[in-house]
């Protein structure tokens, strides 16, 4: 499997050559230049900018939360109050990597968790593959059903956006809920059941005597696990508060809570409007200052009127980013987790020296979806400069026109499942998808938001099994079951998931 990387590279490379191609039947396209393909990298890091900034800083705090090892031990403890009762354990702990995988796409960071719950499960009578379903469909679940996960719904949004789209934030951040929920239901079931078999049969498991022989070495021993649960410090507990805080004040911050007739977080607003007398001339130099070409008003002596709404004082919840909550975006955000990254540092008593090289290495870490993002907006832009997303979505819409919005919901959902199996990344799946999936969505009549949940639930079910999500394989490997053992437990749960994922797309694509 090729790397998202080189799968970019790919596909930029496919554009041009595509639009070379089709510029000899249409006039619809045009052909890339050569110099246009070797800036497009470069052009997709200056498009998307605010969300690569945004993506660096969440990196940073993320390792400053993990550096002090506040969630690892807080899970451990909520192990440990269940008093030989792990089976209810299952649901509580899916739920929680749900609701963070939901928020703020929980996944490369559940790595650490695969071991400590398989040992957990062997040691209270299940096996090693029960821990791994808990970490990785708790987790998933949360990313097929965002809210306002930054990685998916979040740039998705921001992608329409600069398509002139804007996204009804609660449409999507309540349809995401709705499949949060029936897509957990269907995992804890699934996952239950099997848990039940194994603890009741010790042969019912699914892993082969050498992957039981593989996980008991590494954690048949009870007392190890038992000495993984150390009680919470008084520091950890404030970060654990803080980080709770962090995603709590996000949420709020991008709920459109004015659209939805609530006005507590602007409240205190005060505004003014300022009209100004524009000429020709001023036209006309706008115009070259924006590199837009020469223009040539005329009459000469020609003026307008320009209003404008300044804003004297957005509200008092626009204190610290000059934008009140409820109109928060990557920018607002971005400034957000790195103050509060700060003060989880302070809190967690970190020096000055430990603090910024830890945020450094968070950001590092991050690198990698950064370059995806400027790559797949790299793409998009091709696909704008070359005309290829219009001529696409006129060809597409020719095909779809009069379709049902049911037969509409469910093929655009088969579409993003098998894309997603070659582009796994949500980042560049949505640069690259919604450009043409959005405004299709909207010149047929539907909501364009629920295309965002369309996008986001198809790959977050690919995601359950695909090879090339790392944290799955990495995660696997750390709870010593194969690959293969996995497929056999989890093609049922994908089975029943699309289907009700869809059900649910489908009356939505109906209703609103």
């Amino acid at each position: 499997m090729l790397t998202s990387f080189s799968i970019m590279f790919i596909l930029l490379l496919a554009i041009a050559i595509l639009s070379l191609v089709m510029s000899r039947f249409t006039s619809e396209v045009t052909a890339v230049p050569f110099g246009d393909l070797m800036m497009s990298p470069v052009n997709g890091f200056k498009d998307g900018l605010g969300v690569a900034l945004f993506v660096f800083v969440l990196g940073g705090f993320l390792a400053i939360v993990n550096k002090t090892d506040a969630l690892s031990v807080g899970i451990g403890a909520l192990v440990r109050k269940m008093g030989g009762n792990e089976l209810k354990l299952i649901p509580v702990l899916m739920l929680i990597f749900a609701i963070l995988g939901s928020t703020y796409g929980f996944c490369e960071e559940t790595v650490g968790f695969y071991a400590l719950l398989s040992a957990t499960m062997m040691a209270a009578g299940f096996d090693a593959l029960t821990g791994a379903m808990m970490v990785l469909l708790g987790a998933g679940v949360g990313c097929l059903g965002s809210t306002v996960n930054p990685f998916a719904t979040g740039i998705a949004a921001d992608v329409l956006a600069s398509s002139g789209i804007v996204a009804d934030q609660g449409v999507v951040i309540g349809l995401g809920l709705v499949l949060l929920v029936t897509s957990y239901l269907v995992s804890v079931y699934f996952v239950m059941r099997y848990a039940k078999g194994v603890r009741a049969d010790r042969r019912r498991t699914l892993m082969s005597a050498d992957e039981v022989a593989a996980s008991e070495e590494a954690y048949g021993d009870t007392t190890a696990v038992g000495n993984q649960y150390e009680p919470l410090s008084r520091k950890q507990k404030v970060v654990l508060w803080l980080f709770g805080l962090s995603f709590l004040v996000m949420i709020v911050g991008f709920v459109p809570w004015g659209k939805l007739g609530i006005d507590a977080f602007s409240a205190g607003s005060r505004s003014h409007e300022v009209t100004e007398t524009v000429t020709a001339k001023d036209i006309e130099r706008q115009y070259e200052a924006d590199k837009l070409g020469r223009l040539s008003v005329t009459p000469k002596d020609a003026k307008g009127t320009l209003t404008n709404e300044v804003v004297d004082d957005a509200g008092w919840s626009s204190f610290l980013t000059g934008v009140p909550l409820g109109e928060w975006y990557f920018a607002e955000s971005t400034t957000w987790f790195l103050v509060m990254a700060i003060v989880i540092g302070i809190a967690a008593g970190f020096d000055e020296h430990e603090l910024v090289f830890t945020f450094l290495s968070g950001c590092g870490e991050m690198t990698g979806v950064v370059m995806i993002v400027g790559l797949s907006r790299g793409v998009a832009i091709l696909m704008g400069q070359t005309g290829l997303s219009l001529y696409v979505l006129h060809q597409v819409a020719a095909a779809l026109n009069g379709t049902s919005p049911v037969v509409f919901a469910a093929g655009s959902y088969v579409l993003y499942f098998l894309l997603s199996i070659l582009i796994p990344g949500t980042s560049s799946m949505a640069t690259i998808s919604m450009p043409i999936m959005g405004p299709l969505t909207q010149s047929l009549g539907f909501n364009p938001a629920i295309m965002i949940n369309v996008f986001a639930s198809a790959s977050g079910v690919v995601n359950y099994f695909t090879p090339a999500n790392g944290a799955i394989m990495g995660g696997l490997a750390l709870s010593r079951v194969e690959y293969g053992t996995w497929l056999k437990f989890v093609g049922k749960v994908v089975l029943v998931t699309a289907i009700v994922n869809v059900a649910v797309l489908a009356v939505a694509m109906v209703v609103l």
